[in-house]
Parts: structure tokens; C-alpha cells; sequence
């Protein structure tokens, strides 16, 4: 090998690594950055040309040069987030967003980092303002599959629901404190029953109104119950929708209920229901209330429901599957990628499903600012669908993906490429030594 050559490799050698540590330092300043992933340089030697007589015909080599910067697409760790639409991705998988950005008018790029905002128009958009992608879903969850972006309605409401069912758990003592009652007075309930529980039920304008139930044993085993509510709320039936009942208590649903007498479990029940006209609302309100799956009358196991077991008579459960109307008072991220509103009235609602994206080759997509990635003929399409399928990862709400940078490893890395730089730097200076002694030989 010349003179001349050793200083060309010796220089590229100087490029290669000054390009080397170029990459350590992005990966160092990008230490923090959310969905980063390192990246690592790769070196390739350059072979010349064959040299005359050497033995096997063995190819002289002419330095070095950086043969690109590879992607290590290692899954981050992840980190808690206060903000509700903060999302990390955990497995393979890119958010994908679109927008005017990086000289594209409406392009389509892909990221790694799920800092997410909602903006002033109830878009969900990233950090550059681009609007995430995804799924939304109708009045009754149906998520759609057709892919656009994502609007949070932020005056979102929630229609009330009329209540159909009371569900009642609990245990009546088979040995109340006071002999049995045949006659429920629905004027004097306190001293005429057993036992009582009460209920918040909704008509159907969403307005609560409150339903006392009342039990009284009539005979060993068998027990009486009485729903009631007050007069004042209903409409007089005799009348009009817009008169109200007399004020006192009114009898909307009655029946009975009967226990083994070895077991304590439900054997029978029966409910006789009037119309729950409340005034103003839906004439037509029926309520269902369910005491458990009984032995005879339901074919079930007696359990689950009221029971008559020897204990103090208490309420184990009791509810309801009316609400009143609500507003949308926040969101929350689910494994899956759906995006869940929750409302002042404790409902919750699936507003739409976060879409990801993979690749069949990570490596072959184009790097842009701030974090984002273009798929390229070398990436192949995107195989854009719901997280957790066709081999997608899942998404983690109220967390971000942190960067992948080993800080340790990166300054090994840069010591590495500076001792290199070094010692082509003075391969240059030895070659520069041995040229000016051949220069000196013409003296």
C-alpha cells in the first residue's frame, strides 16, 4: 500500500468515526425523548483493487466508511402519565397520524410516542398537531372499521335511561322480631312490615325517584312485599299526565315470596306490578324486580337473590339499571386501544378504538422530525388495524413509552469512536512523517 493510500484510509477512518459519534451524540440529546429508539453505527471496510503477487490474490483495503445508522427497535420502558390521553404502545406497532407536516399537505406518518392532546375542535392530536387515527364508535359502542381520525365530542351527553329492573339481595331473619303480619298498610308501612330497603329509580326524563320496599312475614316461610312510593311524584291516572297522585304513599308493585323450610333458599315469588306513572314522564313505566333465581317458580338454584337463612335481616346488594342524563367529564385508554368517556352520572361510554400500524420491515422507514416515521417501498404498507390483533401490540393508557438510550452504553460508544478518530488522526501524521522523509531524500 502507498503513502497516499494509507492517508485516504486513514481520513476515511476520520469521517467514519466523526459520523459515528454524530449518531451517539443524537442518541445522548435524545435521552428523554418520548418513543425514542437508539440508534447504532454501522462500519464497513472498503476493499481497493487485488495486489500484484500477493499471495491468494488478496485484495488490498482502502479504509473505512459508515455503511448507515440501524434502528434498534427495542421496547422502551414504560412511564406513568397524569394525562388521560397518554398512551404508550407495548410490542410491535406504530399510532398513526395525519396531517400537513414536513412538506407533505396530508400525509400519513407513524410514531412511537403517544403524547396526546385533545385540541379546541375535540380532535385527538400528538405533540405537531397532527390528528390521530382510529376507530369511532356509534350511540350503542359499535366500533366502526372504516379508519378516520379521532374526535372526542367534548359536549358529549348521555340520554337518560329509564329504570326496568331492581335487582335485591339480601337475607329476611325466619324470626323476625315481632309475630307475623297479614295486612300490609301501605299508610302505616313501618309498624306493618318485617324489614325494608329502598331504591333510587329514574323515569324516563332521567329524574330519581325513590322506592321503599317493604317485606312482612305472613306465615313460616312465606313473606310479603310491598314497593311504595310517594303520591306526590306520581300522575293521577284517574285524571291526567299532568295531575299529580295525592300525597301519601302509593303501591306500585306487590308479591309474594316463600322459602324451603329446610334450606332457606328461594322456593317461589310473584310480583303484581301497577304502571309507574311518574308525573310528567313515560306513562308506561314497568319496573321488574328481580329477587334471585328461585327453586320452583324459576328453576334455579334459591341462591344469588333473598334468602331466608337463621341471621339478623340486612341488604347484601341492591341496584338498579336506570341513570339520569350526563355529561362527558373525562376519558380514559384501555388495553385495546379504546377510548372510554366517562359521565357525571357514573356511566361509561366506548367513544372510539386508537388504530395501530406495522410493518413487515421496521428498517426500511424513513426518519422525520420529531419522532415521526414515512413507510417507503423498503418498509412495505402499512398493515393498519386494532391494537392487540394481527400481531399489533397493546396500548397502555396514563403511561408513555420512555426512550431506549442507555446512557452508559452511548458514552462507551463515544470514548470507542473518539479513540478512533485518534488513531486515524496519527496514521495521517506518520504518513505525513514517511512523505516528507522521501521528499528530504532529493537533497
Amino acid at each position: 500500500m502507498s503513502i497516499l493510500k494509507t492517508m485516504y484510509s486513514a481520513a476515511s477512518g476520520l469521517l467514519a468515526h466523526a459520523e459515528a459519534i454524530s449518531v451517539a451524540s443524537d442518541n445522548i440529546a435524545n435521552v428523554n425523548t418520548v418513543g425514542f429508539k437508539s440508534q447504532r453505527a454501522r462500519f464497513e471496510d472498503v476493499l481497493g483493487s487485488t495486489v500484484a503477487g500477493a499471495v491468494d490474490n488478496q485484495t488490498s483495503g482502502q479504509g473505512v466508511r459508515l455503511g448507515g445508522v440501524h434502528t434498534v427497535w427495542t421496547q422502551g420502558s414504560m412511564i406513568g402519565s397524569r394525562n388521560n390521553t397518554d398512551m404508550a404502545i407495548q410490542g410491535d406497532g406504530f399510532f398513526v397520524v395525519q396531517g400537513a407536516f414536513d412538506g407533505v399537505q396530508n400525509g400519513k406518518f407513524y410514531s412511537r410516542d403517544g403524547q396526546f392532546n385533545i385540541n379546541n375542535e375535540g380532535m385527538l392530536v400528538n405533540t405537531a398537531g397532527l390528528q390521530v387515527q382510529g376507530y369511532v364508535a356509534d350511540q350503542d359502542e359499535n366500533i366502526s372499521s372504516t379508519l378516520s381520525s379521532l374526535e372526542i365530542p367534548l359536549t358529549k351527553i348521555v340520554p337518560p335511561k329509564q329504570t326496568d329492573e331492581i335487582v335485591i339481595g339480601a337475607n329476611l331473619s325466619p324470626q323476625p322480631s315481632s309475630a307475623f303480619i297479614a295486612n300490609f298498610n301501605k299508610d302505616d308501612p313501618e309498624n306493618t312490615s318485617h324489614f325494608s330497603t329502598s331504591v333510587t329509580v329514574y323515569d324516563s326524563l332521567g329524574v330519581g325517584h325513590n322506592v321503599n320496599v317493604f317485606f312482612n312475614q305472613t306465615a313460616t316461610g312465606s313473606w310479603e312485599w310491598n314497593a311504595l312510593a310517594n303520591g306526590a311524584e306520581l300522575a293521577d291516572p284517574a285524571n291526567n299526565a299532568n295531575t299529580r297522585e295525592a300525597e301519601g304513599n302509593v303501591i306500585l308493585a306487590n308479591g309474594t315470596i316463600t322459602f324451603d323450610s329446610t334450606t332457606g333458599l328461594l322456593d317461589t315469588e310473584s310480583q303484581t306490578t301497577q304502571t309507574f306513572h311518574f308525573y310528567n314522564a313515560d306513562p308506561n313505566m314497568a319496573i321488574t324486580i328481580d329477587f334471585g333465581d328461585s327453586i320452583t317458580t324459576d328453576g334455579g338454584t334459591g341462591l344469588g337473590g333473598v334468602t331466608q337463612f337463621d341471621a339478623s335481616s340486612s341488604v347484601s346488594d341492591i341496584r338498579q339499571n336506570g341513570y339520569a342524563s350526563g355529561a362527558l367529564a373525562g376519558v380514559n385508554v384501555d388495553l385495546d386501544g379504546k377510548i372510554v368517556g366517562t359521565f357525571t352520572n357514573g356511566e361509561r361510554r366506548v367513544l372510539a378504538a386508537v388504530a395501530l400500524a406495522r410493518f413487515v420491515n421496521n428498517d426500511g422507514l424513513i426518519r422525520r422530525d420529531g419522532g415521526h416515521y414515512a413507510a417507503s417501498p423498503d418498509s412495505g404498507q402499512a398493515l393498519v388495524g386494532r391494537a392487540g390483533t394481527g400481531g399489533r401490540g397493546s396500548i397502555v393508557g396514563n403511561n408513555l413509552e420512555q426512550s431506549t438510550v442507555e446512557l452508559a452504553e452511548q458514552f462507551v460508544s463515544v470514548i470507542s469512536y473518539q479513540r478512533g478518530f485518534q488513531a486515524n488522526s496519527r496514521s495521517i501524521s506518520t504518513a505525513d512523517d514517511l512523505l516528507q522523509e522521501a521528499v528530504n531524500l532529493k537533497r
